[in-house]
């Protein structure tokens, strides 16, 4: 890979992922619980790394989903304990990986949530609707880039084509 490409791809990468983060920072300023630190994990795989099977609309929204149930049910099961919240992270990570929804970040999803101990309402918002429009916001941001790409290649070829015929 060129060194231009290199840093098309990395302002690309940091500009998705700015716009994720801010759009869930002014819904955080709306209402409470749109931001939290597993996301910005999950921003890096969803934009810097876009193939990454890590990264499938499935593994996002259902390996933080497992993980949140996983953390609430120990932290309001078991209250935080060196073996709860070891067992918890554990058995999420080892759940996904059985599921095949492996999603790293997900991992800190239940670590967070058996420090904060936050109400069953958690998985519905941040981490449903969070996961859903951080994919949503990937999904259209990657389209667009392509499209922008696809058009630039086209100016390109028909360029090349011009100079060919001269």
């Amino acid at each position: 890979m060129t060194e231009h490409k290199v840093w098309v791809q990395a302002v690309l990468a940091g500009s998705g992922a700015a716009l994720v983060m801010a759009l869930l920072a002014l819904l955080q300023q709306w209402q409470q619980l749109w931001l939290v630190a597993p996301f910005g994990a999950t921003a890096v795989i969803l934009f810097a790394l876009p193939g990454s099977p890590l990264g499938k609309a499935k593994n996002v929204i259902a390996g933080h989903f497992l993980a949140a149930l996983i953390g609430l049910t120990f932290v309001h099961g078991f209250g935080l304990t060196v073996w709860s919240l070891s067992m918890a992270v554990g058995l999420a990570i080892g759940v996904m990986v059985l599921l095949k929804i492996t999603h790293p970040p997900a991992g800190a999803t239940t670590l967070l949530i058996m420090l904060t101990a936050p109400d069953w309402w958690f998985l519905l918002n941040p981490v449903l609707t969070g996961s859903v429009l951080m994919l949503l916001v990937a999904h259209y941001y990657h389209k667009s880039h392509r499209k922008g790409h696809q058009h630039l290649l086209k100016r390109r070829a028909a360029a090349a084509r011009t100079k060919v015929a001269d």
